[in-house]
């Protein structure tokens, strides 16, 4: 059964008491709270002074230890000289608590001398009790408990006198707290319920939801360690289910607010526990409820400690339920839980190793089962001397509550004199007192040897057990391995001939079947390549006579626009020229405005025949006919632009010309239908391809009624794209813009 390991009391997180004042808010929340307060208030100001340690205490909690103590060391400077040292007490003992955290033992001590010294110079009780808290936390830290109560002992007493303030409720529930943690170490009972019910009291006074919570954890806790000492009460686990179930309550009912969602798997795990080892098997749904949810929120919120033992717990009901693979699942999942978090109590582990261990020798497989056997003796001699050192710790803390009750004595003695009979037969009755508690100390003592003894004597009986499952082990491989020798030498003459006449022949006729079908499948494909080139040679004979003869036609229209119409417009202008000096001024606007057309006319013949046939082409290539292009087409309300990426120029006269032919029919387009008022082409060449781009921003069309339509533009671009054995590429978005990419090979 797997031994649960986390207790409500084991760490305390002692600024929290500093913080969460008010309503509680979360984590980060908080932190930008304090430091907007922080601040607003000036430098060196008494109310900067105090908020110094809220911030600093929320700078360490969110992991930024280096700006804390650089603020702390920052404010003491100005604490210091303030005449009262209520302000430098203050802000030291949290540096100690803090320096403490990192296990700086100078830093800490150095901070607890001076805010002791501070604290002589004050007359606040309420930061007096704050020190005394911090120096009870320390020492409970470094396990000197005994002090540690005096400490906070005294923390209570100044606390008591202190006038009431925001912080003070909270401050005492820190002492209370620390003093159940402690006592419930101790097994001193009625003053662990005392103080977890004065808790209890401060947290449903304040109605603070997480200090309600903590209470609750704190009294359930209690009540289950007195029933594992009188397990004939059944009261006693009743109280603890109950107060476990309202901390799961007091969770859920303010769950926006805990800023610890580790909080419920916390309590969950201890209630699946709790149902586990103390109740009936009837509540095995309880179990597997709290179990699982320990087990979900514990992943959420990145508490592996808690998978793990959500797991274990798992895993022994499926033992119960006689499934093994179901129960060796969730132990190699706690298992591997706890090596990710490094579970500081070993426990859990050795329960785990002990469970894996008899779960494969159940199964045969004893190389395992040996593994974990070895593990658990490993982990086992592990608390076998942590219960060495916390034996000696006990003692050490008896020996020095007596020492307290001696000192207790010789102050009453000091102060009886008057009344020396009385007080020689109380001192008699405290001597035999004392001899009756030194005999029951020793016989504990020698219980404890037993105890010891006989943790000595189950190691030997593992480690005995260990070694003759080591021997059986071996034995069953040295049989085994003889076994398969023998049958493998027996069989393997047959096999060794068989299969080499067989593999030999299946190579045979491998070999023969794919050389004969690789024969027939190249010559399809060799006939399939050349049917295919014949038709794309014909294909592209066919383009090219076509394009060749439009482009005839083209220059032919514009030989004859240019040299017939043209001298015609031309002899048409001089002679109005002529008539207009003849002519009286009535008639020479009629004339100049003939002639202004002319030219216009003239203009508009030159780009048509320019369009027809750009002898710019011809003279000097691609780029500079597009330029001049573009800037005719260019107009006020339409922007065209082209742009030439890597172009070398080294495309064939006959491919520049359907290029160029391509990019007028498709602006020509844009021109007519898109209501475009800007055009981009870019021309690319690639290393191995070039790439054609026309974009605009018109009104887009419907590709898929495009590729219905017979559109004799489109057709006549596609026949050119198919000559430089290209491909079209169209996206289009209604009232956005078209996007036309033509990409063929070099």
């Amino acid at each position: 059964m797997l031994i649960r390991n986390f207790r409500f009391f084991l760490i305390s997180v002692p600024f929290l008491c500093l913080v969460l004042t008010g309503e509680l808010i979360s984590a980060q929340e908080l932190h930008s709270n304090l430091e907007q307060q922080y601040k607003k208030y000036k430098p060196g100001s008494t109310q900067r002074l105090m908020m110094t340690g809220k911030y600093a205490q929320a700078l360490f909690f969110n992991k930024q230890e280096d700006k804390a103590f650089v603020i702390l060391n920052e404010n003491i400077a100005y604490a210091k000289k303030i005449a009262d040292g209520k302000y430098a007490a203050y802000l030291y003992i949290i540096a100690a608590i803090n320096y403490r955290i990192l296990d700086d033992v100078k830093a800490y001590e150095n901070a607890s001398r001076s805010a002791e010294f501070y604290e002589t110079k004050t007359y606040d009780q309420e930061t007096n009790g704050y020190v005394a808290y911090g120096l009870g936390w320390i020492r409970a830290r470094n396990n000197k408990e005994a002090e540690a109560v005096r400490y906070f002992l005294k923390a209570l007493s100044f606390y008591e006198k202190a006038p009431y303030s925001e912080s003070l409720n909270n401050r005492k529930a820190s002492v209370y707290r620390e003093l159940n943690s402690i006592y419930a170490d101790w097994n001193e009972y009625e003053l662990q319920e005392k103080y977890s019910k004065l808790s209890l009291e401060m947290a449903i006074q304040q109605n603070d939801p997480m200090n309600l919570f903590d209470a609750y954890m704190a009294m359930g806790y209690m009540y289950e360690k007195r029933y594992e000492s009188s397990p004939a009460n059944k009261a006693f686990i009743q109280q603890a289910e109950a107060y476990y179930i309202k901390a799961v309550e007091t969770y859920k009912a303010n769950k926006a607010h805990m800023p610890f969602p580790s909080n419920l798997s916390f309590v969950a795990i201890n209630l699946a526990n709790l149902y586990l080892n103390y109740f009936p098997k009837s509540y095995k749904d309880k179990v597997l409820y709290y179990a699982n949810l320990a087990k979900t929120q514990g992943t959420a919120t990145g508490n592996h400690d808690h998978v793990a033992s959500a797991n274990g717990i798992l895993a022994e009901i499926a033992l119960q339920n006689n499934n093994k693979e179901e129960a060796k699942n969730y132990l190699m999942t706690a298992l591997a839980e706890s090596e990710y978090d490094k579970i500081s109590d070993p426990n859990i582990k050795l329960s785990i190793f002990e469970n894996l261990s008899q779960l494969f020798q159940s199964e045969n497989n004893f190389k395992e089962a040996i593994f974990y056997q070895k593990a658990y003796l490993e982990t086992f001699k592990q608390i076998y001397d942590q219960k060495n050192a916390a034996l000696g710790k006990k003692l050490e803390i008896q020996y020095e509550r007596e020492k307290q009750k001696q000192q207790l004595l010789r102050l009453q003695l000091a102060s009886e004199k008057q009344e020396q009979q009385l007080k020689e037969m109380s001192w008699h009755s405290l001597q035999q007192a004392q001899k009756l508690e030194n005999l029951e100390l020793t016989k504990e003592n020698q219980f404890r040897k037993l105890e010891f003894t006989e943790i000595e004597n189950s190691k030997k009986a593992q480690e005995l057990r260990l070694s003759q499952l080591e021997s059986y082990n071996r034995k069953q491989e040295v049989d085994l391995y003889k076994t398969q020798v023998g049958y493998k030498e027996k069989i393997n003459r047959f096999y060794i001939g068989l299969t080499a006449s067989v593999s030999l022949l299946l190579i045979l006729l491998l070999y023969a079947y794919f050389q004969r079908a690789k024969g027939m499948k190249q010559k399809e494909k060799l006939h399939l390549l050349e049917m295919e080139k014949v038709k794309q040679d014909s294909k592209i004979s066919n383009l090219t006579v076509m394009l060749e003869g439009q482009e005839q036609e083209r220059g032919r229209m514009a030989r004859d626009l240019h040299d017939g119409l043209g001298s015609l417009l031309s002899g048409t202008k001089m002679n109005l020229f002529l008539l207009k000096d003849k002519s009286n001024d009535h008639h020479q606007p009629h004339i100049e405005r003939s002639m202004a057309q002319i030219d216009i006319a003239v203009d508009e013949l030159r780009r048509v025949a320019h369009n027809l046939m750009p002898d710019l082409l011809l003279k000097y290539g691609l780029q500079e006919t597009l330029m001049d292009y573009v800037s005719r087409m260019t107009t006020p309300n339409m922007d065209i632009d082209v742009q030439f990426l890597h172009y070398s120029n080294q495309l064939s006269l006959d491919s520049q010309l359907i290029v160029y032919r391509i990019i007028q029919e498709l602006v020509n387009n844009a021109l007519k239908h898109a209501d475009a008022e800007q055009i981009i082409i870019q021309v690319i060449e690639n290393e191995l391809e070039y790439v054609l781009i026309v974009e605009d921003d018109g009104k887009g069309f419907d590709i898929d009624k495009l590729n219905q339509s017979n559109s004799a533009g489109f057709h006549n671009i596609r026949s050119r794209i198919e000559f430089l054995r290209g491909t079209m590429q169209i996206e289009s978005q209604i009232n956005i813009g078209t996007s036309i990419e033509i990409k063929f090979p070099k």
